[in-house]
């Protein structure tokens, strides 16, 4: 309540109460009108003037002790404009603002005191319905007494929370501007285009480098500070873009006021002002950092480009390396894999039949063994061109490991190019291929395997090529052949005895048999030569013949010769036990379990007694060109004190150079040599060169196959030093071998026929003589 309006000297207080039209009241004092008509005509004519403006008056007249307020003043507050209003002072005050309470209690006190500072002020009072309402006050003294104390104030209060809120608006717009513009860093100007002034504001005076410069700059100062490499193309944008009077929108660098490069990026746009005026607004911001980002951010793409572009290399090269052997460029397994199917399915669709030829090059090994890797993998090389040569551009080619390649054709079913194409490749290959001066000759062998149909199946096709080419090679090389299904037959048979053979080493069944040796002079027992069987648990007792050459294909036929050898140590310790003396056990050897290398430390670990066994080596281990693995387990063998043998001397390749390096304690004639002695004078005389050899080199020599009593008379004449055979005993197993020793049963008519032999002798000089 404006009721605190007091003078200076207060005055008495008095129930507010409304007054009527007062128009002398609302429009002050001093209006005298000339008449009561022009006083009610100026009366009504302030009165809708004040209403119309929505200013509400209040008038504190202190010397007749009177208040009026308006109708407006009331509904500023949400009074009626009848109602009564109250008279207390401190119950309006609490109608204030708390934050305005103070203020309005001081700025009262000072209108009342007529200072000129405090005529006009605001703050907020609350509304009946309980908002706050803002008020503008506007008061002022009227009169005064004899001693210069106001005593009539009169005022204007009007809602201006309407204006309050916009300007609460614009502040909080301006404040998130003015916050943006500061987040961002952008500078805004404004161009006068008419005057050639531009009203800068601090930010963009200060993205300039131009601190300390006038807000308003003249129009070329933004010219001087672009770039020269720059100014003449974002001037000429600008001078169009005012022309045309579109957005200017540009990236350009500038020269700061303190000299330093910078990148700007630029907006603007044309608007009219309120009196007419052509002016442009716009933005810059310093992008400096964000140009050198992106310009890191392209040379990274480009760089993750470039190397994308490597790894898509990279990959086709891996993908490239992976389907094809490196050596050759020819696809490999892997690949064919893939082709195989496609091109079954291609032969299912068109009725053509797939031929696949599994190609196995022959005497390869001997090239790469005697001349080296380097000429193995450059008859590859030749061969792989032989072969990509010899085809059509339709055909796939593969090499598929080491020496064999598989070629892929579709053909007519009842075509028979196939076979066309086999000789030619085996012609092909059979031609000498020259090599850092030597001629390498190797040749071919070929599987074929053909078939069509809806139930083609292309892998069954390259097993059958598979087997078709084991059966060339069993053929004789240098061949080709088709697949049959009595091919199949045998390899699945040979299929089935291998897994018995592992089986049966599972199992045990391998077992030593032992044939007796003796001395041809004497026949006393000179030794015993160990032989492999197979006890199998269908066909009974097997000799090697039966399983040998699956066993090798196994690679388990030096694992059958270490268990019989670790079998016979055990029977010799068994023997000993039982008071027989065996001078020597012998056992044969394979020749992938001399190339060994730990066949030394495997021999040792037996702890096998020096001079107690012998290792028989069969002349087809080619002793001639033996290995160094080979050479150095020979060594290995003399130091461990066990005598080495030849088996089978006379059929094989080994020479007499071979048997001067070897120095081996005793040699066997082969049983083909022994078995015509009787009819063929000429195999005496070689058995007898072949004994005088052996004894003419300090070695021992054995016959083996001495089936008759003939036989046993004819070495005996030639001064061989042992004999074996069925003649003098059979192989049995270790368990009966005590008896038979102890029986003597080989010497039974052998006395007989040499006390005769001898008389004969000594008979025929005498009745020579007669």
């Amino acid at each position: 309540m404006k009721s605190a309006r007091t003078p200076v000297k207060k005055a008495r207080p008095e129930a507010d109460e409304p007054h009527g039209d007062r128009a002398a009241a609302e429009v002050g004092v001093g209006d005298g009108p000339t008449d009561l008509s022009e006083l009610a005509e100026r009366e009504s004519r302030w009165n809708h003037a004040l209403v119309g403006s929505g200013l509400g008056v209040w008038d504190h007249n202190y010397r007749l002790d009177r208040k009026y307020y308006s109708p407006t003043w009331k509904t500023i507050r949400g009074m009626a404009p009848d109602e009564n209003v109250a008279g207390d002072y401190q119950a309006w005050l609490q109608l204030v603002h708390p934050d305005d309470r103070d203020f309005v209690a001081h700025a009262i006190e000072r209108q009342n005191a007529g200072d000129p500072d405090y005529q006009i002020f605001q703050y907020r009072e609350r509304h009946r319905d309980g908002h706050w309402v803002w008020i503008d006050c506007r008061g002022a003294c009227v009169e005064w007494d004899e001693n210069g104390v106001p005593t009539r104030i009169v005022g204007t209060d009007i809602d201006i929370t309407a204006r309050k809120e916009a300007e609460e608006t614009l502040s909080r717009l301006s404040r998130r501007l003015d916050l943006a513009l500061e987040v961002s860093r952008i500078g805004v100007f404004e161009a006068d285009l008419e005057n050639d002034i531009v009203e800068w504001d601090d930010r963009l005076i200060a993205i300039y480098g131009l601190q300390g410069a006038a807000r308003k700059i003249g129009g070329d100062a933004w010219a001087k500070s672009l770039h020269p490499d720059d100014r003449e193309r974002v001037l000429g944008l600008a001078d169009r873009s005012v022309e045309s009077g579109s957005d200017f929108q540009q990236e350009y660098r500038i020269i700061r006021g303190d000299g330093v490069e910078r990148i700007i990026r630029a907006r603007s746009a044309f608007f009219v002002d309120g009196n007419g005026q052509r002016k442009l607004v716009g933005a810059n911001w310093d992008v400096t950092e964000e140009v050198a980002l992106r310009n890191e951010l392209q040379r990274a793409k480009d760089l993750a480009e470039a190397r994308n572009r490597e790894l898509e290399a990279a990959k086709e090269s891996i993908e490239h390396l992976a389907l094809h052997d490196y050596l050759t460029g020819l696809p490999n397994r892997r690949y064919l894999d893939k082709m195989l199917e496609d091109r079954a399915a291609q032969c299912r669709t068109s009725g053509l039949a797939l031929a696949i030829l599994h190609i196995d090059l022959d005497r390869f090994k001997q090239i790469n063994d005697t001349l080296g890797h380097r000429a193995g993998d450059a008859m590859l090389q030749h061969a792989a061109t032989v072969l990509r040569n010899s085809v059509r551009a339709a055909d796939f080619v593969a090499r598929i490991g080491g020496d064999e390649f598989v070629i892929l054709c579709t053909v007519d079913p009842a075509s028979k190019k196939t076979a066309g194409l086999a000789e030619r490749l085996i012609r092909e290959l059979r031609k000498p291929v020259r090599y850092e001066g030597h001629d390498c000759r190797f040749g071919a062998s070929i599987g074929i395997a053909v078939d069509c149909g809806a139930e083609l199946d292309a892998k069954q096709t390259l097993l059958d090529a598979d087997i078709a080419l084991y059966r060339a090679k069993g053929l004789g090389r240098n061949r080709f052949e088709f697949f049959s299904a009595s091919a199949r037959s045998d390899i699945v048979s040979a299929k089935q005895l291998g897994d018995e053979i592992l089986t049966g080493l599972e199992r045990n069944e391998f077992v030593p048999f032992y044939q007796l040796q003796f001395d041809a002079r004497t026949l006393d027992v000179a030794g015993v030569e160990t032989l492999a069987r197979w006890q199998h648990p269908v066909h009974g007792l097997l000799t090697p013949d039966r399983f040998l050459d699956i066993a090798e294909d196994l690679d388990v036929f030096s694992t059958i010769d270490a268990l019989i050898l670790e079998r016979a140590l055990s029977d010799r310790r068994a023997w000993i036990k039982d008071g027989l003396s065996i001078p020597k056990i012998s056992v044969n050897v394979s020749a992938r379990r001399l190339a060994d290398p730990d066949l030394g430390k495997k021999l040792r670990a037996l702890k096998i007694a020096p001079g107690s066994i012998a290792f028989e080596l069969l002349e087809s281990i080619s002793l001639d060109d033996c290995d160094e693995a080979v050479a150095a387990n020979l060594k290995k063998l003399r130091k461990l004190g066990i005598d080495i043998q030849i088996d089978d001397f006379g059929t094989g390749h080994a020479s007499i150079v071979s048997l001067l390096r070897l120095s081996p304690k005793t040699l066997k004639i082969d049983r083909e040599l022994i078995r015509m002695l009787p009819q063929s004078a000429e195999q005496r005389k070689l058995v007898g060169s072949i004994i005088d050899i052996g004894h003419s080199l300090n070695i021992l020599v054995i016959a083996e196959g001495v089936e008759t009593a003939d036989h046993i008379r004819i070495l005996e004449e030639l001064d061989c030093d042992m004999l074996q055979g069925y003649a003098l005993a059979r192989p049995m197993p270790a368990m009966q071998l005590p008896s038979f020793i102890r029986s003597g049963s080989w010497r039974q008519g052998q006395t007989t026929a040499r006390a005769m032999q001898t008389h004969l002798r000594r008979a025929l000089p005498a009745k020579a003589a007669k």
